[in-house]
C-alpha cells in the first residue's frame, strides 16, 4: 500500500539508537503510531553497516503498517552538526558516526529505500521532540513554547506560534542552548548524563542518571545535590533566554526528565534567580510523549514544510 494522506514515515536518530515509524495525522487534534521499530546502532561502525541499520529499520517499520517504503516519503530527525539541505554529517571528532562525516546521507539512504533523494528530508532532531509535544503533548497550544531535552546532550528547541525558531535575536545562536556557556564550560559539562555522574563521582561506572534519582529520593544527599546544582545551572543559563523569548510554557524532556520529581526543585531555584517575574508564571512541566515526541514531530514538520509554512533546521554553526 502507499502511504495515505496524513500518514507519514518517520525515523529518530540516536546516538545509539535508530527508531523509524508510520505515523497517522488523520485524526483532528491528534497523532497515532501505525508502527514503531526501535534497535540499536554502533555510532562507531562503518558508513556502511549505519545506514544499513537505519535503512533495515525503515523498512521493517513501513511494512509493519503495510506500506511499501519505496512509495513513500522520508523524514529523519537528526542530531547536528548535520547540512539539512543538503543530507550530510559533519561528524568529524563529535564522539558519534565518525565514519559518516561528509558522507551524502540522503542519497545513501534513498538508494536503500527504493526512492528518489527528494523523497528523504531530515529536521533538527530537538526542534522536532519541541514541535511533537507542542503539537500533540502539551494540552494548550502556547504561543510561545520552549523545549529543553536532557540525556547524552542538551537540546532545545524555540518555538513561536507553531514555528521554529533558529536565527532571531531572543533565541540563543541556532536556537541550540547547547551553545550557551556556563561558569567557563560548555554547559553540557554542567547538565548532562556525563556530568550528573561526574558531580555525583560515583566509584560506579555502571551507575545510571535512573539509578542516581533512585537514590536522590531514598536520601541519599550527594545524589540530591548533584540534581540541584545541575538544574539550577541550568536555569541559570536559560533563563535570560526564556524571559527575553517570551515564553509562556516550558517543557523538559529527553531521558533524564524521567526523573522530573528530583529535578524541579533545582530548576525552579535557579530560575527565580535569573528570571524572577518569569519563575512566577512559566508554565513548566516534563515531557508527555517522551521518546515518541520526536516520531510526531517530524510528521508536523512534513506537513508545514511541504505547505511552505516552517523551517525545519538551523544552519550550521
Amino acid at each position: 500500500m502507499v502511504v495515505q494522506g496524513g500518514q507519514h514515515m518517520v525515523v529518530d536518530v540516536g546516538g545509539s539508537h535508530v527508531t523509524a515509524a508510520a505515523v497517522s495525522t488523520a485524526a483532528p487534534g491528534g497523532a497515532t503510531l501505525l508502527s514503531r521499530i526501535e534497535r540499536s546502532v554502533d555510532s562507531h561502525a562503518s558508513s556502511a553497516a549505519v545506514l544499513d541499520s537505519w535503512a533495515s529499520a525503515c523498512v521493517d517499520a513501513a511494512e509493519a503498517a503495510a506500506i511499501a517504503p519505496g512509495g513513500c516519503d522520508w523524514g529523519l530527525a537528526m542530531p547536528g552538526p548535520f547540512d539539512y539541505e543538503q543530507g550530510i554529517g559533519h561528524y568529524a571528532r563529535v564522539g558519534k558516526f565518525e565514519r559518516l562525516a561528509g558522507v551524502d546521507i540522503r542519497s545513501a539512504l534513498a538508494d536503500r529505500l527504493g526512492v528518489g533523494p527528494a523523497r528523504v528530508r531530515f529536521v533538527h532532531d530537538a526542534g522536532a521532540y519541541g514541535i511533537g509535544e507542542w503539537r500533540f503533548g502539551s494540552p494548550a497550544r502556547h504561543a510561545r513554547f520552549v523545549c529543553v531535552t536532557l540525556g547524552t546532550g542538551v537540546g532545545s528547541a524555540f518555538v513561536d506560534d507553531g514555528a521554529l525558531v533558529f536565527d532571531r535575536a531572543d533565541v540563543p545562536p541556532g536556537g541550540e542552548v547547547h551553545r550557551l556557556p556556563f561558569d567557563g564550560r560548555d554547559l553540557e559539562d554542567t547538565i548532562s548524563t556525563r556530568a550528573l555522574l561526574a558531580r555525583y563521582a560515583s566509584p560506579d561506572a555502571d551507575l545510571s542518571v535512573k539509578e542516581l534519582a533512585a537514590r536522590a529520593r531514598a536520601g541519599d544527599d550527594r545524589a540530591r545535590h548533584a540534581f540541584d546544582t545541575a538544574m539550577e545551572a541550568l536555569a541559570l543559563a536559560v533563563g535570560p533566554w526564556l524571559d527575553a523569548f517570551g515564553a509562556t510554557a516550558l517543557v523538559v524532556g529527553g531521558s533524564i526528565s524521567r526523573s522530573w520529581d528530583v529535578l524541579e526543585r533545582g530548576f525552579r531555584a535557579g530560575l527565580r534567580t535569573s528570571a524572577p517575574e518569569l519563575a512566577a508564571t512559566l508554565d513548566i512541566a516534563p515531557s508527555r510523549l517522551l521518546a515518541d515526541a520526536p516520531l510526531y514531530g517530524v510528521a508536523h514538520l512534513l506537513e508545514q514544510s511541504a505547505a511552505g509554512r516552517c523551517i525545519t533546521a538551523p544552519a550550521l554553526p
